[in-house]
């Protein structure tokens, strides 16, 4: 791949262009396109058509892939993150029926493609203002749906064929929810010390990013307005002084410019 070549991808990727911003939109589309397409499959069966897409989807996945390590500044660092495994394992898991292969199964440690998302955070603050006016909701909210797909995906990926009571994507997400908020009404349980473990994950985990959406969701509405002397960036509304140092602090309200 020739230098110039390189720079292109490096742009697309890393740069502040419209074109760029574009493309990781593209991008972020695609993902999320891939996880609905996982949960609508694991209600069919697996024939040529689906075969057909997970091909299609491999071959964009293993590209994206392909790029991402040639940009990589350290390459050997960028193949061992977690978000890179993830991928590789999708790209396996989309092309094996091709192979013959009965890892179809696989596809679920796609849902861990929504954590490419956080990349997006900042412009989606500067492209949206409902984003930069709730944040911190949106940031929680995130941090609970990646959590629920994740650990949806990995209930789906261990006990799927083995567990009767999980017989698709549903089953698996009405487990986790009802395990993360402790509802626990026991039609479905999973099986063995994996099954068990995982209970155990999504429980605890689950709970803490539970609270943490409800409390940013009920607290006092804050403002980010940073405060020229000690730093402090969130106030109340109609804040005049800094809680923090009592230096003067101006919040715009509507009708100011």
């Amino acid at each position: 791949m020739t230098a110039g070549s390189l720079d292109k991808l490096r742009e697309l990727y890393e740069g502040e262009s419209d074109k760029a911003h574009r493309f990781r939109y593209a991008v972020l589309i695609f993902d999320i396109g891939t996880i609905l397409f996982v949960i609508a499959t694991s209600f069919t069966q697996h024939g040529r058509v689906v075969e057909s897409i997970d091909a299609v989807f491999g071959v964009v996945i293993l590209a994206d892939f392909i790029a991402r390590v040639a940009i990589a500044p350290r390459k050997l660092r960028f193949l061992v993150m977690p978000v890179t495994l993830a991928d590789m394992v999708s790209i396996v898991s989309f092309l094996a029926p091709l192979a013959g292969e009965g890892l179809g199964f696989l596809r679920v440690v796609r849902t861990l493609r929504f954590l490419h998302t956080y990349q997006l955070l900042k412009r989606l603050r500067a492209d949206f203002p409902f984003f930069s006016r709730n944040q911190d909701v949106f940031v929680a909210a995130i941090n609970l749906m990646v959590f629920i797909f994740v650990m949806t995906g990995l209930v789906y990926a261990t006990q799927f064929g083995s567990n009767p009571q999980i017989d698709n994507y549903a089953d698996a997400l009405y487990f986790t929810v009802t395990a993360l908020t402790t509802t626990g009404f026991g039609d479905i349980t999973l099986t063995g010390s994996l099954g068990r473990m995982i209970s155990v994950v999504v429980m605890i985990c689950g709970v803490t990013l539970f609270l943490r959406l409800a409390q940013v969701l009920f607290r006092p509405n804050k403002v980010r307005e940073t405060c020229g002397t000690c730093g402090l960036s969130l106030h109340d509304s109609d804040a005049v002084h800094c809680k923090h140092c009592g230096a003067i602090i101006h919040i715009k309200t509507e009708g100011q410019s």
